[in-house]
């Protein structure tokens, strides 16, 4: 697997079959010609060139792999390289060749021209490592950096100088890469990666990007920059003139002083206030005043950085509980009181923690999920019985995502991950869900019709385009290297001039981030501290990033300074999440020894916000000087307030910290014990370094700032918005209409979303967003396991309609809560009155009538609930959302999102909008929940939209029909009689039939009734087809259509047929018994899938997308072959005392062990938890085991290559190298390698070992020969459900009896093509069978063709055998969907039962039935 996810969206990915664009022959020739790479690796997406900021992640790319058998590590190292690194340079450079693919270069090339200057005729690209050094390496070490470093099968072209020499008159060389003063995610991955092999010296290791621009005269110096501004972050990255020399900063720490209040008072406060950019209000700045002068002393500047950060809007939610005046009228409750009456009104609900911690919970179900017997060491896992709630968080990171989108999008990602873990005393991850509010897109030769070309964008923002693809790339490669999987979302993009003259749109967007998770009842309560408890602080090392966002994020964009908006930019670290979840849930997984009392994860306001959290009301000393530290130059403001991710802080008894000790050194997580309770109620910083004199850094009286602090006062007045109905231009017909709404981001495919993050991770997705056997992105709702063992669960959906709050707040609250219930009503759950829903607020609250509009729809919100009998249990807000541009402030439309969530009985049966009955004569139902019925008002509809308008009459919904509308929508499903079913929401009617017949593969005829109301004759088939009043539309069989729209009727809910579902591919929409709208479901499909793959386009290899849209209107359902019948193991193999013992090994950033330990017990066997720690440290050895598995994930975060700092690990390590020796020589032993462990399986040489065999063992092959799993053909991280087919013939063990079998797995990788140095070696895996699973098109032919074969691979090969078939590595992941409920597509003629096993079972089976038949040489014993 790999890490490069941003690397390629400017245009840095890596050589495909050695061909450059206009590169010179002296060149070309380092190229081999079989490969496509480009060194280091960012795993996850782009090829295309779409933005800057995701530019470095792409160019990195790499894969290596170590041959264990043969190759001596003395070895290859080319003189000048080994020279270099042992010279006493500071920092050296080497370069590797190529840094950018010839698909990435011919669209960086015309992006170039076009922005830049169309003399630019060609573009090469070099990558540059940049090692700090302590000391010089001694050749030894020289060797294992250079291994580490260049490509395997290339070894040349790793050098100790650039081969890019620029001096030309028409060629020069831009340089860019990380500001040297700003240690990266990468360089702290591969450090961790240098010192795991020995290589203590390495400080530091940054890579940067050269290009080499040859144009047909010299660039001049503005065109230089305006190339280098394309493909670098300015918040994050520099232009490099020259060589980094030093990495060294020459920052001098800050002192800390005293602002000096006494004597100036008030005036001494604004002034910080305006340098330091604290966001201080009018009432901030008298009561901070007044404080200090009763306290009777000067503040110091980091008691004002500490105030402004944990008491800031976007920390303390001043807004939601301070008083409101609105039109001269003091309202009785405050948003808080409103939004938390419906929880209240019924306190005999499912909560069990809400409003009170960092996620809600309800109650959940009894499960057995795989556990370690012995959490936080070596242990086999086994199901164990437990009583776990069902957990939901929500959070949004906008202002981050507006300065840096990819850096801030991955901190937002994972700030919300940690919401999810730190609840309670610890909590379990499950799945996120992810939304994009953004302004208009203005697409290169894809600009849609309603976005005005002369509107301003703030020059101190990422355009929305930028935002929109580098924030889903930050997000989705964040949760792809943390083993999160993405299950739901939303995107919409707004930008208009209404009627009364503002501009309204999201310059400042929504980056949204959900998440749903598990916890253990027991540790619902965080438990109250105690004098003498250790403050602890776990995760990664603090860095000068992140200063000051929460105050900055309290702010509209725009009011600081840029920069300090440049200080308030983030680091995200998904591999340092991964390791500081794992420490949280080896405590969870403790139960009832749980050794955290407290747990707070670190988010905005950093160290100052989350240790004053921990250690209130007793208070505490904390020791500045005791926090890790990445750089030494920080000062001690800076150390307590920098936001520094990937941080908890924990409250745990003196008598655990040995044992948490022993779990942080397990994960390679670092643990810091930074303070004392000590009972005085105050928090007291100190700095043992400090120089005489120096002031107290932080001495506050913790109720003063932090508890018992008087509310805020807010005064709005309400304002009658100016509408206009909706006038269509002259002559504009329903299909002309309609093309325009389906090419909106919000009602049109969300594929450029969907296919580049990971949907099924964990193994735990039992419905994520894409059905049908198209696999098209339209589910409703996302449903999440608890355990493999079990079939309860969680089902969460999303509902959110900001557009029509321009019209009417209070609909629009009732129409987001309807939506979200909507979308959820397809699972089966465990009742209405168990829904709650966590609500996200996004507002420019403070500005004009803003606060009164949202407090219309808060009331509108709770009075809904209330009626509804459910209810919302938490929530976060953002009300700074405006920005200034073009001389105006422009705020967003008001937004809120209802993130609901209920308890699955059974994840089974759920509803997909897929139509199903083609061949049956299916029929469609409508159900309307519209507040009036038969009302169908345009106004806030995609159509109004389309043509730049927001009309003038809001749709709306009655809660008691929706209330009995989800009752019988219920029945239906749990009496099995709905075949297919959508929600009526953005597009209208149309939208949702049209999706249900775009993923079924099939056509409709429908007829709909006239609207009696319609505003004028002429509108009358718009608002029938395009009004988006809430709704249902089903597909039920012909027998059962009566009895389902009676049901509906009984309720009081009308309901009536509509339509058919025909097996032929043709649309035939009519309203009032005349034909409106039709065409062929491929065609229109195509224009609903054209503005994703606009956005594809800028994300992956032009000629891949290409491939897949012009393939899709041609698209079958994909055919599956099943010869034999799958089954469960027999009970005597499940209880049997003596399994077979499996290792399922994982390293650093690895993330399927679980999924894998579940498949691996299933079968019959033995899985156990082992770490290359435990191995390295002596807890575990290989002996005895029988099989071990490398699981997948991205191990190190894949830098340096997928894989390679893994291989690297047991490569340089002798004792480990020598027990993987030992095992793969014993006849008696068996490997799986899946995915990352795929492509360490290749470096190792474990596959696909055609050498001749030697002791009976098949032999490996040399570093040179050796095959290599390198970058996707489309130079992005894809996840798909693919269909690949298992040779008849082949000799592994792992294959027995499946042999014919053409069936569906899931794949999800960034470097998963195939590629052989050698084309002696292809041959002779081919002659003996050595390459046994191959990707197969629809019809089940092996195929290279994409999106069939997801990276590119020759011949459709997709795993690697070794010739014994003891060893198999594939880059699918079987282990995700050896359960039926786990596919998200097979044949309902294929026999396979809803809650029965899948064919992929069989494959761990047969390990098992291997190791049963082969006896062990030894007699295993325990370790």
């Amino acid at each position: 697997m790999q890490l490069r996810s941003h690397l390629a969206s400017r245009g840095l990915t890596r050589c495909v079959a050695g061909v450059r664009v206009g590169l010179p022959a002296r060149r070309r020739v380092l190229t081999h010609s079989h490969t496509s790479r480009c060194g280091l690796s960012q795993r996850s997406h782009c090829s295309g060139v779409p933005s800057a900021s995701t530019c470095a992640k792409h160019f990195l790319r790499g894969s290596v792999r170590c041959n264990v058998a043969s190759q001596p590590r003395e070895a290859v190292a080319t003189s000048d390289v080994s020279a270099k690194l042992g010279s006493s340079a500071e920092v050296i450079q080497l370069y590797r060749y190529p840094g950018i693919s010839s698909t990435s270069a011919v669209t960086l090339l015309h992006k170039a021209q076009h922005k830049v200057s169309e003399v630019i005729t060609s573009i090469d690209g070099e990558l540059c490592y940049n090692v700090g050094l302590a000391a010089p390496l001694d050749p030894s070490e020289a060797e294992k950096m250079a291994w580490l470093l260049r490509e395997t099968f290339e070894p040349q072209q790793l050098t100790a100088a650039s081969i890019f020499d620029g001096s030309a008159p028409n060629q020069c060389v831009v340089e860019v890469g990380p500001r040297t003063n700003f240690s990266t995610a990468f360089s702290t991955n591969a450090t961790s990666i240098t010192r795991s092999v020995g290589l203590d010296k390495v400080t530091r290791l940054e890579p940067s990007r050269r290009y080499l621009l040859t144009s047909t005269r010299a660039l001049t110096p503005e065109e230089k920059a305006a190339f280098a501004s394309m493909v670098h972050d300015r918040m994050t990255e520099q232009v490099y003139e020259a060589p980094a020399a030093s990495f060294k900063v020459d920052a001098v720490p800050a002192p800390v002083f005293t602002v000096p209040v006494m004597q100036q008072g008030r005036d001494a406060l604004e002034a910080i206030n305006e340098e330091m950019g604290l966001a201080f209000d009018e009432w901030d700045l008298d009561y901070y005043t007044k404080l200090f002068k009763d306290m009777g002393r000067d503040p110091t500047n980091v008691e004002l950085f500490d105030i402004a950060q944990s008491n800031s809007e976007h920390s303390r939610h001043w807004f939601f509980k301070g008083e409101l005046v609105i039109d001269g009228d003091k309202k009785p409750h405050n948003l808080m009181e409103i939004v938390t009456e419906p929880l209240n009104a019924r306190p005999d609900n499912n909560s069990v923690v809400a409003f009170k911690d960092n996620s809600s919970a309800i109650r959940g179900f009894e499960v057995t999920p795989m556990l370690p017997r012995n959490p936080g060491g070596p242990s086999a896992l086994a199901p164990q019985k437990r009583d776990w709630d069902l957990l939901l968080t929500a959070e949004t990171h906008n202002f981050p995502c507006a300065v840096a989108p990819y850096p801030g999008a991955e901190t937002g990602a994972g700030g919300r991950m940690r919401d999810t873990h730190a609840t309670g005393t610890g909590s379990i991850m499950g799945a996120g869900t992810a939304g994009y509010c953004v302004g208009n897109l203005h697409l290169d030769g894809a600009t849609l019709p309603h976005e005005d070309p002369d509107f301003v964008y703030p020059d101190n923002l990422a355009p929305p385009q930028q935002i929109l693809i580098d924030a889903s790339n930050g997000a989705s490669d964040y949760g792809n290297k943390f083993g999160e999987p993405l299950v739901a979302g939303y995107t919409r993009t707004f930008g208009q001039r209404l009627p009364n003259g503002e501009r309204r749109e999201w310059l400042k967007p929504i980056m949204f981030s959900g998440g749903v998770g598990q916890i253990d009842h027991r540790h619902l309560e965080k438990a109250d501290g105690e004098v003498g408890m250790l403050v602890v602080k776990i995760g990664g090392p603090a860095y000068r990033i992140g200063m000051g966002g929460g105050a900055a994020s309290s702010v509209p964009s725009g009011s600081n300074k840029a920069d300090l908006d440049f200080n308030a930019v983030q680091r995200g670290d998904a591999e340092m999440s991964n390791k500081l979840w794992r420490v949280v849930r080896s405590c969870v997984e403790l139960g009832g020894d749980n050794p955290l009392v407290q747990i707070h994860d670190q988010g905005a306001g950093g160290n100052c916000n989350v240790v004053k959290e921990i250690i209130y009301p007793l208070g505490g000393e904390i020791d500045v000087r005791a926090v890790k530290v990445g750089d030494e130059t920080m000062s001690v403001l800076e150390i307590w307030g920098a936001e520094y991710q990937e941080n908890d802080c924990l409250l745990i008894k003196p008598e655990s910290r040995g044992l948490l000790e022993a779990i942080c050194e397990r994960e390679r997580c670092l643990m810091q014990v930074i303070g004392t309770i000590d009972g005085s109620g105050r928090v007291t910083l100190v700095d043992k370094l400090a120089e005489p004199g120096t002031p107290t850094p932080v001495d506050l009286n913790l109720d003063q700032v932090l508890g018992k602090m008087p509310n805020k006062t807010f005064t709005f007045n309400t304002a009658t918005p100016q509408l206009q109905p909706l006038a269509l231009p002259a002559g504009t017909s329903p299909q002309a209409a309609l093309e325009r709404v389906l090419r909106l981001p919000s009602v049109g495919s969300k594929r450029f979303l969907t296919t580049k993050v990971d949907r099924h991770v964990t193994g735990l997705v039992a419905q994520q967003q894409c059905v049908g056997p198209l696999q098209l992105p339209i589910s409703d709702v996302a449903v999440f396991a608890q355990s493999h063992q079990d079939h309860t669960g969680l089902a969460t959906s999303i509902g959110e309609q900001p557009l029509k709050g321009l019209l009417d707040p209070a609909a629009m609250a009732r129409m987001s809560m309807g939506e979200a219930l909507t979308n959820l009503c397809w699972a089966a759950a465990t009742s209405l009155a168990d829904v709650k829903a966590s609500v996200n607020w996004m507002y420019a609250a403070k500005m004009k009538s803003e606060g009164a509009a949202m407090y219309e729809a808060a009331c509108a919100l709770r009075d809904a609930m209330i009626e509804l009998e459910c209810a919302c249990d938490g929530g976060k807000d953002s009300l700074s959302m405006a920005a200034a541009a073009g001389g105006e402030t422009v705020m967003a439309p008001g937004n809120l999102v209802v993130s609901a969530y209920v308890g699955c009985p059974d994840i089974t049966k759920v509803v997909t909008p897929d139509l199903k009955l083609a061949a049956a004569g299916g029929v469609l139902l409508h159900v309307d929940l519209a507040s009036v019925p038969g009302a169908r008002r345009l106004g806030g509809s995609a159509l109004a939209q389309a043509y730049n308008q927001i009309g003038d009459d809001c749709p709306d919904v009655q809660p008691g029909q929706l209330k009995a509308a989800w009752g019988a929508v219920q029945s239906l499903i749990d009496q099995g009689l709905v075949s297919a079913g959508h929600d009526i929401s953005d597009g209208g009617i149309a939208t949702t039939l049209l999706e249900m017949a775009f993923a079924g593969n099939c056509g409709i005829s429908v007829d709909l009734p006239t609207p009696a109301a319609a505003a004028s004759p002429e509108l009358a088939p718009f608002a029938a087809l395009f009004a988006e009043e809430l709704g249902l539309v089903l597909e039920v069989s012909p027998d059962n259509a009566a009895l389902a729209s009676s049901l509906f009727n009984q309720a009081g809910v009308p309901c009536s047929i509509i339509g058919k579902v025909l097996p032929e591919q043709t649309v035939e929409l009519h309203v009032g018994g005349e034909a409106v709208l039709g065409g062929n479901t491929a065609a229109l499909r195509d224009v609903w899938e054209e503005t994703s793959f606009a956005l594809e386009r800028l994300q992956a290899a032009e000629e891949c997308v290409d491939e897949e849209q012009s393939g899709l209107k041609s698209r079958a359902a994909p055919k599956w072959t099943l010869p034999f019948t799958p089954s469960f193991t027999p009970a005597d193999k499940m209880s049997s005392a003596d399994k077979v013992r499996v290792a399922v090994i994982r390293e650093e950033g690895s993330n399927g062990d679980r999924e894998m330990a579940a498949a691996v017990y299933a079968a019959g066997m033995e899985p156990w938890d082992i770490t290359m720690s435990d191995l390295i440290a002596g807890r575990a050895q290989l002996d005895s085991f029988r099989g071990i598995i490398f699981v997948g994930g991205f191990s190190y975060a894949d830098v340096l290559d997928s894989a390679k700092g893994w291989a690297g690990t047991i490569r340089f390590n002798d004792k480990v190298l020598q027990q993987f020796q030992d095992f793969y020589n014993r006849p008696d032993t068996f490997s799986l390698g899946i995915c990352n462990g795929c492509q360490l399986m290749a470096l190792l040489g474990w596959v696909p070992a055609t050498a001749a065999k030697e002791g009976g063992v098949a032999a490996q092959l040399q570093d040179l020969q050796q095959p290599r799993f390198v970058h996707n053909k489309s130079g992005r991280f894809e996840s798909r459900w693919i269909n690949v087919q298992i040779a008849d013939d082949s000799p592994s063990l792992w294959l027995a009896g499946m042999g014919g079998s053409t069936i569906g797995v899931w794949a999800a990788h960034g470097e998963g093509q195939v590629l052989f140095p050698e084309p002696a070696v292809q041959a002779a895996v081919l002659d003996k069978k050595l390459a046994p699973i191959r990707y197969v098109d629809t019809q089940g032919t092996p195929t290279e063709a994409y999106p069939f074969n997801p990276n590119g691979s020759p011949l459709g090969i997709a795993a690697l055998c070794s010739a014994d078939g003891r060893h198999l590595a594939m880059m699918p992941h079987p282990e995700r969907c050896f359960l039926t409920w786990q596919l998200p597509y097979y044949p309902q003629d294929i026999g396979l039962e809803p809650k029965g096993p899948a064919p992929w079972l069989k494959l761990f089976q047969n390990a098992r039935e291997w190791a049963e038949s082969h006896a062990a040489a030894d007699s295993q014993e325990e370790f």
